[in-house]
């Protein structure tokens, strides 16, 4: 017989039932039919096939007020609306994970960040994070910044498979200055990103509006500079080294929208090698032979969208001197680039 559960722990699980998610959309005009369990896992963020089946089996998934099946196909200005029971958040736990800590003083760290690290916890990553890392190296003070969203003393963050520096703060003070500086952009960022072709200009400005596509909620696209959609992005570039099919550009950013580089790139007609969101991850055929078999290995080498944060600047919040930092490029960066270099020179 099977232990049966305290009453106290009973209660605990009863309180930690989170609120239902209720989501309501209509569908575009202009939508292509699809099967509602593919439109709904594109169009909801964190949705996964799986759940939007499940929610459909439970009768939780209505079109036009009637419950449909899994294979139901959306029209035209169909009226949706789901409800997704969602589970709880668990609470951060500091994790002993070895972080590449390049500076650090009584208010901040500086960390480079591997290429396959999630910043914060959220749903499908709730260990294994930064998060949790900071946790452990900073210790209980750690729980007073930010626990309750699960990002203690991130002031900013980096995607997953985008490699290089961050800052933490380690104590409230710190980290309230240092998030007045990146509002008030008074922190230089600069990136470094291995994009197909050559961009031209070899220099330039990309200023456009950023804001989620209207086709896929879980991706960001180019809207017109100053209109009515998206927020004002604006990215300064610069080819550092130009490879016939690839060049390695620099990039500035001057504000910090979701995905920007990844968008303004894809918007240049130049997107990240690897970026298999935005582009940069398809086979291409290039004029050289066998140059299918060397795209599919250059992919292999670099399976993530090839940016890099290389370089900070910032004010140290309690001494106010200004702090400069520099990461080199991660190895597969620099194997990317060497095979490239490599058939350019013709070898």
């Amino acid at each position: 017989m099977q232990n049966q559960p305290l009453k106290n722990e009973l209660k605990d699980r009863e309180e930690e039932v989170a609120e239902p998610k209720r989501i309501t959309l209509q569908v575009a005009r202009t939508q292509t039919p699809m099967r509602i369990d593919v439109y709904l896992a594109q169009q909801v963020e964190n949705a996964t096939r799986n759940k939007v089946q499940e929610a459909i089996a439970e009768h939780r998934v209505l079109v036009n007020g009637k419950t449909i099946k899994s294979n139901y196909r959306i029209k035209s200005l169909d009226s949706i609306e789901v409800t997704f029971l969602r589970p709880p958040a668990p609470e951060l736990a500091p994790e002993d994970i070895p972080i590449d800590i390049i500076y650090e003083d009584e208010d901040l760290m500086v960390v480079n960040k591997a290429s396959d690290m999630v910043v914060h916890p959220a749903f499908g990553n709730w260990t294994g994070t930064l998060a949790n890392a900071i946790l452990h190296h900073i210790g209980k003070e750690a729980g007073d910044l930010d626990s309750s969203e699960m990002r203690p003393g991130i002031v900013h963050r980096l995607d997953k498979n985008t490699s290089g520096l961050i800052i933490i703060a380690k104590n409230s003070t710190a980290l309230h200055r240092l998030a007045r500086q990146f509002a008030n952009r008074q922190v230089e960022k600069k990136y470094q990103a291995i994009v197909w072709g050559v961009p031209e200009p070899a220099t330039g400005l990309i200023k456009t509006n950023i804001g989620r596509s209207v086709r896929n909620r879980k991706v960001m696209t180019s809207y017109p500079f100053e209109g009515k959609d998206g927020k004002t992005a604006i990215t300064e570039y610069r080819v550092q080294q130009s490879l016939c099919y690839f060049s390695l550009v620099e990039v500035t950013l001057h504000t910090g929208r979701t995905h920007q580089i990844r968008v303004h790139m894809q918007h240049l007609g130049n997107p990240i090698l690897g970026d298999d969101t935005y582009g940069g991850s398809s086979i291409r055929t290039l004029p050289f032979s066998k140059s299918e078999s060397f795209v599919k290995n250059l992919l292999e080498t670099i399976p993530r969208q090839a940016l890099h944060a290389e370089s900070l600047t910032f004010t140290q919040p309690t001494t106010g001197k200004r702090l400069s930092f520099t990461a080199p490029l991660p190895e597969d960066m620099l194997t990317a680039l060497e095979k490239i270099e490599t058939v350019v020179r013709g070898g």
